[in-house]
């Protein structure tokens, strides 16, 4: 009984839709934006990094072991700037859309320390979406092409073994 009322009331609720690519950009904008901040003095414990990015204590570990972060000691604890943030921010982002940790190292590596390498920092990653843009729509486009020929097949099939369609 409760099964039934579970499978009428998602039923009756709309289906989440996925996100646009414009509310993608505008949120990973947000991202940016929000380590902008001039506000340099404030500090983050390891345990308020991995809550707020969903991660745990030993990917930040891993990320400092590569040379990706580098945390302040204070009475032994790591202690993580908004510079450190907005790095591992970066980091993950990368991570999601497939860059490798030597990629994503040598594109934070070009940063320096007073932002005085963003613009060689904004061609490579103009050089490096312009690539993955490319090699998307090839793959995408072979994805279509199978498709279409799997449809091919399985009509050919259909209509064989005499199903409508």
């Amino acid at each position: 009984m409760a099964e039934v009322a579970t499978r009428k009331r998602a039923a009756a609720e709309p289906a989440k839709a996925l996100p646009t690519a414009q509310q993608v950009v505008a949120t990973a904008q947000q991202v940016v934006n929000s380590h902008r901040d001039d506000d340099t003095t404030e500090l983050f414990g390891i345990t308020e990094l991995c809550a707020e990015f969903g991660i745990t204590l030993r990917t930040i570990r891993f990320y400092e072991d590569k040379g990706l972060l580098k945390p302040r000691r204070v009475n032994g604890a790591r202690v993580y700037t908004r510079r450190d943030r907005a790095r591992l921010a970066l980091i993950l982002r990368s991570k999601a859309i497939g860059a490798s940790l030597s990629e994503i190292k040598h594109f934070l590596d070009l940063y320096g320390t007073h932002g005085e390498g963003r613009s060689l920092q904004l061609k490579y990653v103009f050089e490096r979406t312009d690539a993955a843009i490319r090699e998307l729509e090839q793959k995408r486009a072979h994805i279509d092409a199978t498709l279409a020929e799997l449809r091919v097949i399985n009509a050919a099939v259909r209509k064989q073994l005499g199903k409508p369609n």
